[in-house]
């Protein structure tokens, strides 16, 4: 070992409801990369909804204590053996993808994603809320120079995972799309539609009018609430919320033959009732189709950084040091969300 570094640290399964201090910040030591590994001195980390699910238990980490997060960017310090093809210094990323097998059906179909021994970062091993992490050098992501290490750091999982939504809603140029919750993933999205196809009209649904009037400042044609209904049927429609009622309500502003797309690892329970409410024929006749969203891909992350930076697409960031990482995630939990919530970790020098 090489000393101590300072983590935030899951101890226990929580609800954020009762506990407002679910991570505890700790002193332990940097850890030491083994064959085929990097270690990284993290300077940025993402703030994601995912987190929650972890510390709530809808997607337990199986070992506790564990560092979460899983959008780090920092710089390559140390060189496990049997690397080659990495160079100290490097400035790289971190995503959930931390590791597949590299030899199931799903891996040998470029479906890494849906690899049964999928690890993910900061769940199944420890992720970037630290000074320091390790992860598989074939894992790891260059960070294109043009974006800072606050900007990437949303990219590697909110961006990529958005771009991974856009592609499975197979969005027709000449139909509108629409965009349920306004957070780190959805305003990427909108931003990454509008370069693609900039006369598409985009309709956001969100609860928040915060949220509502950010996405008309960064193109939406119209935004309202959950409830209300679009100026016209959709023929796509990307979910970003942790709730069901979002859900239920996007299949009733969707056109013939439309497609929903369900960009999350899990859905909170509290709302599980609103699923009641699906009314067969109005709601999914006529050939709807519901697709869910898993994990990402090694390709989807870097074909996502190659196309942001060709726009280039920078994220709205809200920064915070890593000691106020509990702060971060309650304001996620509350919904206080403008773009992309980011942990600054350490000096980019």
């Amino acid at each position: 070992m090489s000393g101590m570094m300072k983590a935030q640290r899951v101890e226990k399964l929580v609800d954020l409801q009762v506990e407002e201090e679910p991570l505890r910040l700790v002193e332990c030591p940097i850890p030491t990369p083994g064959p085929g590994e990097v270690r990284i001195r993290v300077v940025c980390c993402g703030v994601c909804h995912t987190e929650l699910d972890e510390i709530e238990g809808r997607t337990p980490p199986p070992v506790l204590p564990v560092i979460p997060g899983h959008q780090a960017v920092g710089r390559i310090d140390q060189l496990g053996p049997q690397v080659s093809d990495r160079q100290l210094g490097e400035r790289v990323g971190v995503a959930w993808i931390y590791s597949a097998c590299g030899h199931c059906h799903w891996c040998r179909t470029q479906r890494e994603n849906l690899c049964p021994a999928f690890r993910a970062t900061g769940r199944d091993v420890d992720g970037g809320y630290a000074e320091y992490l390790v992860a598989p050098a074939a894992f790891v992501h260059p960070i294109p120079d043009l974006f800072s290490a606050a900007e990437a750091a949303p990219l590697l999982c909110a961006g990529a995972i958005g771009y991974r939504s856009l592609r499975l809603a197979k969005l027709q140029p000449d139909a509108p799309l629409g965009l349920t919750g306004f957070g780190a993933s959805a305003h990427l999205v909108l931003k990454l539609a509008r370069y693609r196809h900039p006369e598409l009209p985009v309709f956001v649904f969100a609860r928040s009018e915060k949220e509502r009037r950010f996405a008309v400042e960064l193109g939406a044609a119209w935004a309202g609430d959950t409830d209300e209904q679009a100026p016209e049927l959709m023929q796509a429609i990307i979910d970003t919320t942790p709730a069901w009622k979002p859900v239920v309500r996007a299949l009733r502003q969707l056109e013939p033959g439309g497609r929903l797309v369900i960009n999350a690892i899990r859905k909170e329970q509290g709302d599980r009732a609103q699923l009641a409410e699906i009314d067969y024929p109005r709601d999914l006749w006529l050939e709807k189709t519901v697709q869910s969203v898993a994990n990402v891909s090694r390709a989807d992350v870097r074909e996502f950084l190659a196309i942001a930076a060709e726009i280039p697409l920078h994220p709205t960031i809200e920064e915070f040091p890593l000691s106020d990482a509990n702060r971060a995630l309650l304001e996620l939990k509350e919904r206080k969300i403008r773009g992309a919530k980011v942990l600054r970790i350490g000096s980019d020098s």
